[in-house]
């Protein structure tokens, strides 16, 4: 049987190591989403300065300005589903960096909340006689921040789906605004 100290000790240590675990599984969730999108931003530049080459060697070899503004008007309709695509995909990325950064941080604290209850019983066991209403108060305490960060989570994922849901709207809206306006140019 442990000591109250040495079973707060204990506790003190794997709270230390589970904050630090999931400091270290958040970073690195976080330098992926990173990653991601420098990897989107230079695969986006490179095939930019591409186009933008290839266009303008078409552009210089007009034969009369018709037929230059006639080519320039043909570049707008993919220029904007590929600003859209980018959009997407930027979506995507902060999505799906968001879920994954919530999900870590979830299965974290879910596992330090199992640790503390763990704790908080085994104290309770060895508490000295007439602290039973301390005991039920900690309990309670723990119970309702519980409570609290359940409904935070709760709140925090339905602003997600919320700003992901506008975002949507706002490129669908982008989108069909730019298909009506290419074929009135043509």
């Amino acid at each position: 049987m442990f000591s109250i100290p040495e079973q707060f000790s204990n506790a003190t240590k794997a709270n230390f190591e589970a904050q630090f675990a999931i400091f270290s599984t958040l970073t690195n969730k976080a330098f992926e989403g990173v990653e991601k999108f420098v990897d989107l931003n230079l695969t986006a530049a490179k095939a930019s300065l591409e186009e933008t080459s290839a266009t303008t060697k078409q552009l210089l070899a007009a034969k009369d300005p018709q037929e230059f503004f006639s080519l320039a008007t043909a570049q707008a309709q993919p220029s904007a589903e590929k600003t859209i695509a980018y959009g997407r995909h930027l979506a995507t990325i902060a999505s799906s960096t968001g879920a994954e950064f919530s999900k870590a941080a979830e299965t974290q604290i879910a596992e330090t909340n199992r640790k503390v209850i763990s704790l908080v019983e085994e104290v309770s066991k060895n508490a000295p006689a007439g602290t039973e209403n301390a005991v039920a108060l900690f309990k309670s305490a723990i119970g309702n921040a519980s409570a609290g960060y359940e409904q935070f989570t709760k709140t925090a994922k339905q602003a997600v789906e919320s700003l992901e849901t506008n975002l949507s709207a706002a490129v669908n809206q982008f989108s069909a605004a730019a298909a009506k306006a290419a074929p009135a140019k043509k």
